[in-house]
């Protein structure tokens, strides 16, 4: 796999300040595309108190971390363009090479100058919705994935890695360096870092946990033909053909019975096939057990992209 990129944009600035960059092309390799239709992209925006010009990015080597913001946005739209997996590429640091930004529907927006923003934009009669105050966007104002059904916009960032015949439902959230690699439905929370293969199903209100915080550096991931049940929550790794049952919730430190009555920490299990993760109806205990029969797998006609 290359382990360079390249690619020319279209930055927007505040002052000397790097607010955003949307790569049309981005590509593997030394070589940036070419691309037609920004010959005029460099622009002063007054409404906005931003400028925007071309840039060309290279990137030597996707191993090491990136080194400023345009390097940064090339690595998220790799993903998002599906042109890397999660965790191909290094993304150390990042958050300290990206500012907070209003993201609003005319566009970026210094933060400190929102208020003057959006009082100039109400006297010229133009409506200006902030959607969010972060570093990081929304993914489909940048990349939209060939393939994908995405009901609420919002909750996907730039930077999330979606296969063909992903559907994120509307309180499915996807993360940045975080996704799909097949077709999938996620209902639930997909957390920074976090993989979903493929046939697998991310129950609604689900949640995945993840290594942004709390220390953990284990890299979760779910696998094929596998369910996280509604309102269920996994912080280790399922393998393939694997089940937790709708409401249970399993981290690396809970104490699972076996079916022979051994009792083992969920961290030994992680990463294994074809099991069922449960409640204990009566004992309350967290059980692990062999499945059988199948969950009945993905809707094909809802996956019809």
């Amino acid at each position: 796999m290359a382990t360079s990129a390249a690619a020319i944009g279209i930055a927007t600035y505040s002052g000397e300040t790097l607010l955003d960059v949307w790569y049309p092309e981005p590509a593997l390799g030394i070589e940036a595309k070419s691309t037609s239709g920004l010959d005029n992209a460099s622009t002063n925006d007054e409404l906005r108190e931003v400028r925007t010009q071309i840039i060309s990015t290279q990137i030597a080597d996707l191993d090491s971390a990136p080194t400023d913001a345009a390097d940064a946005y090339l690595r998220l739209h790799l993903l998002s363009h599906r042109l890397v997996t999660p965790h191909s590429v290094n993304l150390d640091g990042i958050f300290g090479l990206l500012t907070n930004v209003a993201w609003t529907s005319l566009g970026p927006v210094a933060i400190e100058n929102l208020s003057r923003v959006q009082l100039k934009a109400r006297i010229k009669g133009e409506h200006l919705t902030v959607f969010s105050v972060d570093k990081f966007p929304r993914m489909v104002d940048y990349v939209v994935p060939s393939g994908v059904r995405i009901a609420d916009a919002d909750r996907v960032r730039l930077g999330a890695h979606l296969a063909s015949g992903t559907t994120i439902m509307h309180e499915g959230f996807v993360n940045f360096n975080a996704g799909t690699l097949g077709v999938s439905m996620v209902e639930g929370r997909v957390s920074s870092g976090v993989t979903v293969g493929n046939g697998s199903d991310i129950g609604g209100g689900a949640s995945i946990m993840g290594t942004l915080s709390g220390g953990g550096k284990e890299v979760i991931s779910i696998g094929e033909n596998s369910l996280v049940g509604a309102n269920a929550g996994v912080g280790i790794s399922l393998g393939d053909n694997c089940i937790i049952e709708s409401g249970t919730y399993i981290t690396a430190a809970s104490k699972i019975q076996l079916p022979d009555s051994t009792i083992v920490k969920a961290r030994e299990l992680s990463g294994a096939n074809g099991l069922l993760y449960r409640r204990n109806s009566i004992s309350g205990a967290l059980e692990a057990v062999q499945r059988e029969g199948s969950w009945g797998g993905l809707n094909s006609a809802l996956h019809k992209n």
